[in-house]
Protein backbone atom coordinates (compact mmCIF):
# COMPACT_ATOMS: atom_id res chain seq x y z
CA UNK A 1 0.00 0.00 0.00
CA UNK A 2 1.27 3.41 -0.86
CA UNK A 3 1.54 5.95 2.03
CA UNK A 4 0.08 9.51 1.72
CA UNK A 5 0.51 12.67 1.65
CA UNK A 6 -1.96 15.69 1.35
CA UNK A 7 -1.79 18.95 0.79
CA UNK A 8 -3.87 22.10 0.90
CA UNK A 9 -3.02 24.65 -2.05
CA UNK A 10 -3.85 27.88 -1.39
CA UNK A 11 -1.45 29.65 0.78
CA UNK A 12 0.43 26.54 1.07
CA UNK A 13 1.85 25.97 -1.94
CA UNK A 14 0.49 28.53 -4.07
CA UNK A 15 1.53 32.20 -2.40
CA UNK A 16 -2.13 33.51 -3.01
CA UNK A 17 -5.52 32.21 -3.33
CA UNK A 18 -6.38 30.37 -6.87
CA UNK A 19 -9.61 32.09 -6.65
CA UNK A 20 -8.34 35.59 -6.18
CA UNK A 21 -6.88 35.02 -9.28
CA UNK A 22 -9.18 33.73 -11.13
CA UNK A 23 -11.73 36.37 -10.19
CA UNK A 24 -9.30 39.06 -11.19
CA UNK A 25 -8.46 37.35 -14.62
CA UNK A 26 -12.41 37.40 -14.94
CA UNK A 27 -12.80 40.75 -15.51
CA UNK A 28 -9.94 41.67 -16.84
CA UNK A 29 -11.66 39.40 -19.47
CA UNK A 30 -14.78 41.45 -19.02
CA UNK A 31 -16.14 38.18 -18.04
CA UNK A 32 -17.22 39.50 -14.54
CA UNK A 33 -18.09 42.99 -14.77
CA UNK A 34 -15.50 45.71 -13.38
CA UNK A 35 -18.02 46.27 -10.25
CA UNK A 36 -17.73 42.81 -9.01
CA UNK A 37 -14.04 43.85 -7.54
CA UNK A 38 -15.78 46.72 -5.54
CA UNK A 39 -17.94 43.58 -3.58
CA UNK A 40 -14.06 42.93 -1.91
CA UNK A 41 -11.83 45.81 -2.64
CA UNK A 42 -12.38 47.49 1.26
CA UNK A 43 -11.65 43.92 2.60
CA UNK A 44 -8.69 43.69 0.78
CA UNK A 45 -7.66 47.36 1.99
CA UNK A 46 -8.41 46.33 5.89
CA UNK A 47 -6.06 43.44 5.47
CA UNK A 48 -2.91 44.43 3.80
CA UNK A 49 -3.30 47.43 5.90
CA UNK A 50 -3.52 44.29 8.61
CA UNK A 51 -6.79 46.26 10.41
CA UNK A 52 -8.70 42.84 9.59
CA UNK A 53 -8.22 38.90 8.93
CA UNK A 54 -7.56 36.91 5.88
CA UNK A 55 -10.16 35.10 5.94
CA UNK A 56 -12.72 37.93 5.79
CA UNK A 57 -11.23 39.67 2.53
CA UNK A 58 -11.20 35.86 0.88
CA UNK A 59 -14.83 35.44 2.07
CA UNK A 60 -15.74 38.80 0.17
CA UNK A 61 -13.66 37.45 -3.16
CA UNK A 62 -16.15 34.35 -2.59
CA UNK A 63 -19.06 36.31 -2.73
CA UNK A 64 -18.13 38.45 -5.33
CA UNK A 65 -17.51 34.85 -7.36
CA UNK A 66 -20.73 33.61 -6.52
CA UNK A 67 -22.54 36.91 -7.26
CA UNK A 68 -21.68 37.04 -10.79
CA UNK A 69 -20.84 33.15 -11.78
CA UNK A 70 -24.29 32.59 -12.76
CA UNK A 71 -24.66 32.22 -16.65
CA UNK A 72 -21.06 32.23 -17.51
CA UNK A 73 -20.38 29.85 -19.84
CA UNK A 74 -18.01 27.13 -18.75
CA UNK A 75 -15.96 27.50 -21.85
CA UNK A 76 -14.90 30.53 -21.62
CA UNK A 77 -14.61 29.83 -17.62
CA UNK A 78 -11.98 27.21 -18.37
CA UNK A 79 -10.09 29.43 -21.11
CA UNK A 80 -9.39 31.77 -18.37
CA UNK A 81 -8.27 28.97 -15.68
CA UNK A 82 -5.97 27.85 -18.03
CA UNK A 83 -4.44 30.99 -18.35
CA UNK A 84 -4.47 31.20 -14.40
CA UNK A 85 -2.63 28.32 -14.04
CA UNK A 86 -0.41 29.07 -16.84
CA UNK A 87 0.88 32.56 -15.65
CA UNK A 88 0.85 31.54 -11.97
CA UNK A 89 2.14 28.05 -11.53
CA UNK A 90 5.74 29.01 -10.45
CA UNK A 91 4.15 31.21 -8.22
CA UNK A 92 5.01 29.14 -5.33
CA UNK A 93 6.80 28.50 -2.37
CA UNK A 94 9.99 26.44 -1.81
CA UNK A 95 9.76 24.64 1.00
CA UNK A 96 6.48 22.82 -0.13
CA UNK A 97 7.06 22.64 -3.41
CA UNK A 98 10.24 21.14 -2.62
CA UNK A 99 8.25 18.59 -0.06
CA UNK A 100 5.76 17.51 -2.20
CA UNK A 101 8.38 16.65 -5.22
CA UNK A 102 10.39 14.85 -2.79
CA UNK A 103 7.85 12.68 -1.19
CA UNK A 104 6.75 11.89 -5.23
CA UNK A 105 10.00 10.58 -5.92
CA UNK A 106 9.93 8.62 -2.88
CA UNK A 107 6.54 6.83 -4.08
CA UNK A 108 3.87 8.56 -2.08
CA UNK A 109 0.69 9.24 -3.50
CA UNK A 110 0.06 13.29 -3.66
CA UNK A 111 -3.92 14.33 -2.82
CA UNK A 112 -4.18 18.14 -3.07
CA UNK A 113 -7.47 19.70 -1.69
CA UNK A 114 -9.07 23.22 -1.76
CA UNK A 115 -11.79 25.09 -1.75
CA UNK A 116 -11.06 26.88 -4.88
CA UNK A 117 -12.80 25.77 -8.00
CA UNK A 118 -11.98 22.15 -9.48
CA UNK A 119 -11.16 23.61 -12.76
CA UNK A 120 -8.15 25.79 -11.29
CA UNK A 121 -6.85 22.75 -8.69
CA UNK A 122 -6.64 20.11 -11.27
CA UNK A 123 -4.43 21.87 -13.42
CA UNK A 124 -1.96 23.56 -10.69
CA UNK A 125 -2.39 20.36 -9.05
CA UNK A 126 -1.17 18.53 -12.63
CA UNK A 127 2.02 20.80 -12.84
CA UNK A 128 3.71 18.99 -9.45
CA UNK A 129 2.89 15.91 -10.25
CA UNK A 130 -0.62 15.21 -7.82
CA UNK A 131 -2.16 11.72 -8.05
CA UNK A 132 -5.64 12.76 -6.77
CA UNK A 133 -6.94 16.97 -6.75
CA UNK A 134 -10.41 18.14 -5.03
CA UNK A 135 -11.83 21.35 -5.69
CA UNK A 136 -15.01 22.66 -5.59
CA UNK A 137 -17.31 22.03 -8.27
CA UNK A 138 -19.66 24.45 -9.56
CA UNK A 139 -23.16 23.01 -11.55
CA UNK A 140 -23.60 24.12 -15.04
CA UNK A 141 -27.23 23.59 -16.86
CA UNK A 142 -28.21 22.00 -20.06
CA UNK A 143 -26.46 24.87 -22.32
CA UNK A 144 -22.92 24.51 -20.72
CA UNK A 145 -23.27 27.50 -18.52
CA UNK A 146 -23.26 28.41 -14.78
CA UNK A 147 -25.86 27.85 -12.43
CA UNK A 148 -25.07 29.61 -9.37
CA UNK A 149 -24.88 26.54 -7.47
CA UNK A 150 -22.00 24.60 -5.72
CA UNK A 151 -22.53 21.01 -6.20
CA UNK A 152 -20.83 18.34 -3.94
CA UNK A 153 -19.78 21.11 -1.12
CA UNK A 154 -20.41 18.50 1.78
CA UNK A 155 -17.57 16.40 0.36
CA UNK A 156 -15.17 19.32 -0.21
CA UNK A 157 -15.93 21.02 3.14
CA UNK A 158 -15.01 17.85 5.18
CA UNK A 159 -10.95 17.20 4.57
CA UNK A 160 -10.51 14.31 7.27
CA UNK A 161 -13.54 12.33 4.75
CA UNK A 162 -12.10 13.43 1.64
CA UNK A 163 -8.67 11.94 2.73
CA UNK A 164 -10.52 8.96 4.41
CA UNK A 165 -12.17 8.05 0.80
CA UNK A 166 -9.31 8.73 -1.11
CA UNK A 167 -7.50 6.50 1.21
CA UNK A 168 -9.96 3.55 0.71
CA UNK A 169 -10.40 3.96 -2.84
CA UNK A 170 -6.52 4.12 -3.87
CA UNK A 171 -5.83 1.75 -1.03
CA UNK A 172 -3.66 3.63 0.83
CA UNK A 173 -1.81 3.76 4.02
CA UNK A 174 -1.92 6.27 6.81
CA UNK A 175 1.22 4.70 8.16
CA UNK A 176 3.86 6.98 7.72
CA UNK A 177 1.53 9.73 6.07
CA UNK A 178 2.02 13.31 6.06
CA UNK A 179 -0.22 16.49 5.86
CA UNK A 180 0.34 19.80 5.03
CA UNK A 181 -2.13 22.88 5.91
CA UNK A 182 -2.22 26.29 6.61
CA UNK A 183 -5.55 27.25 8.39
CA UNK A 184 -7.72 26.00 11.28
CA UNK A 185 -10.18 24.34 8.40
CA UNK A 186 -7.22 22.16 7.86
CA UNK A 187 -7.13 20.52 10.73
CA UNK A 188 -9.56 17.48 10.04
CA UNK A 189 -7.15 15.73 8.18
CA UNK A 190 -3.99 17.09 9.70
CA UNK A 191 -5.53 14.81 13.02
CA UNK A 192 -5.18 12.13 10.78
CA UNK A 193 -2.27 11.79 9.25
CA UNK A 194 1.44 10.42 11.25
CA UNK A 195 3.26 13.47 10.28
CA UNK A 196 1.24 17.13 10.04
CA UNK A 197 2.60 20.39 9.26
CA UNK A 198 1.87 23.49 9.74
CA UNK A 199 2.86 26.02 7.23
CA UNK A 200 2.55 29.53 7.40
CA UNK A 201 -0.05 29.13 9.96
CA UNK A 202 -2.58 30.94 11.07
CA UNK A 203 -3.35 32.23 14.32
CA UNK A 204 -5.94 29.27 15.21
CA UNK A 205 -4.18 26.93 13.42
CA UNK A 206 -0.61 28.04 15.40
CA UNK A 207 -2.16 27.53 18.59
CA UNK A 208 -4.06 24.15 18.19
CA UNK A 209 -0.51 23.03 16.62
CA UNK A 210 1.79 24.36 19.65
CA UNK A 211 -1.00 22.55 22.24
CA UNK A 212 -0.37 19.18 20.45
CA UNK A 213 3.52 19.69 19.81
CA UNK A 214 2.46 19.31 15.43
CA UNK A 215 5.61 21.05 13.33
CA UNK A 216 5.83 24.39 12.70
CA UNK A 217 6.85 25.44 9.25
CA UNK A 218 7.63 29.31 8.29
CA UNK A 219 8.52 30.71 5.03
CA UNK A 220 9.67 34.22 4.68
CA UNK A 221 11.72 36.17 1.52
CA UNK A 222 14.52 33.30 1.25
CA UNK A 223 14.45 31.76 4.60
CA UNK A 224 12.99 28.79 5.69
CA UNK A 225 11.77 28.70 10.02
CA UNK A 226 11.14 25.80 12.22
CA UNK A 227 9.51 26.63 15.35
CA UNK A 228 9.29 24.69 18.26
Amino acid sequence: MKKVAIFDIDGTIFRSSLLIELVDALIQENIFPAKARGIYTDAHKRWAERRDDYEKYIMAVVAAFMKHIRGVRHADFVRVAEKVVAFHQDRTYRYTRDLAKNLKRRGYYLLAISQSPMELVQGFGKKFGFDKMYGRIYETGTRGKFTGKVAYLTLIADKAEVLRRAAKKEKLTLRGSIGVGDTEGDISFLRLVERPICFNPNRNLYNYAKRRGWEIVVERKDMVYFIE
